[in-house]
């Protein structure tokens, strides 16, 4: 690498802080990841800065040998062999080995002039990511990073092992469907589920299968994979009162001050932890259908606007009471 971009990976390293680096920094195991582990801040002579060969080494003549001229010269090294030779196969791996296969300079083919990259050194174990992986997965004996369905997942959404047994995850709803058809009916369970990391990620997710274990698996990964951020003010509750409609269930969703907690019904205050948020209250009228209600509340959180926004469109100047004249004690 230049200086120049040396400098800008030190200013880039610079500015990220300490504590966010603890917090969201991580080893990546997505397929677009390096196949070595390296923190950039040195130059590695075999990688960065690599040994080519000179200019002079390159032949334009350079071309293969035919077939009657390595005919030839296999039946040069013939007339050579000794007949009181024990191990002819000796003599031949030597053969093969200084034989040559072009014509023109020794050099051409010998040490090749190329502008390919080097091949990446042999590397020693501790080095690996799959020892680093196997270390940081296999630590309390759990072998289900190994499984096929928890590989994709991890490939889809770019989360690591430990990341995905962290997130909170709750089945909201568990009923046995029928699909009946000209063979008679057809029994399913479905299982409704959310998943969040507590920090404004949250996502629901379906799942239909025969087997209950094989349903709740399935809404487990579509919930992990649907996350997405939802706005939090303060980290606590949401910006303002929103609603929510689907189907005939409606909802609304009230921003409540701190100390309130979560006063609703069961479905919302799942996934108002899943999601992050202590203090919100919460209406649900006409239909209270749970995957409706679930959904709704989905939508709801999703419809949040900034209060930077409306001011930018009123063209109004914003200014947060609260924090500025109450240093946020109300």
């Amino acid at each position: 690498m230049s200086p120049t971009q040396f400098a800008a990976l030190e200013a880039g390293e610079a500015a990220i802080s300490p504590d966010d680096l603890l917090e969201q920094g991580a080893i990546r195991f997505d397929p677009m990841a390096i196949k070595y582990l390296d923190d950039f801040t040195e130059t590695r002579t075999v990688i960065d800065d690599p040994v080519r060969a000179p200019e002079s080494n390159y032949d334009p003549k350079l071309r293969f040998k035919e077939e009657d001229e390595l005919a030839d010269d296999l039946s040069k090294w013939v007339d050579s062999l000794d007949i009181d030779d024990a191990d002819p196969s000796k003599s031949f791996a030597e053969f093969e080995k200084r034989n040559r296969l072009t014509v023109g300079k020794p050099e051409a083919e010998l040490n090749p002039r190329s502008y390919e990259a080097p091949e990446i050194p042999v590397l020693t174990d501790s080095m690996t990511r799959s020892a680093v992986k196997n270390a940081t997965v296999g630590e309390d004996g759990d072998d289900a990073a190994s499984d096929p369905h928890m590989q994709r997942l991890m490939k889809q959404t770019g989360m690591q092992y430990d990341q995905i047994k962290r997130l909170r995850l709750k089945v909201l709803n568990v009923h046995r469907v029928v699909n009946l058809t000209r063979m008679g009916k057809i029994f399913s369970m479905y299982y409704l589920t959310v998943a969040g990391d507590g920090k404004g990620m949250v996502g629901i997710g379906e799942g239909k299968s025969s087997e209950p274990e094989d349903a709740q698996r399935q809404s487990a990964a579509n919930a992990i994979r649907n996350m997405v951020p939802v706005m939090r003010y303060e980290e606590r509750t949401i910006f303002g009162d929103v609603k929510g409609k689907l189907g005939a269930t409606e909802l609304q969703l009230m921003t409540r001050p701190p100390g309130f907690g979560i006063r609703c019904q069961h479905l919302i205050f799942e996934i108002c932890k899943c999601a992050g948020i202590s203090d919100l209250a919460a209406r649900v009228t006409r239909a209270r259908n749970p995957m409706n209600v679930v959904k709704a509340t989905m939508q709801a959180l999703l419809s949040q606007k900034l209060p930077e926004d409306v001011a930018r469109a009123r063209g109004k100047k914003l200014v947060d009471v609260r924090k500025v004249y109450y240093g946020g004690l109300v």
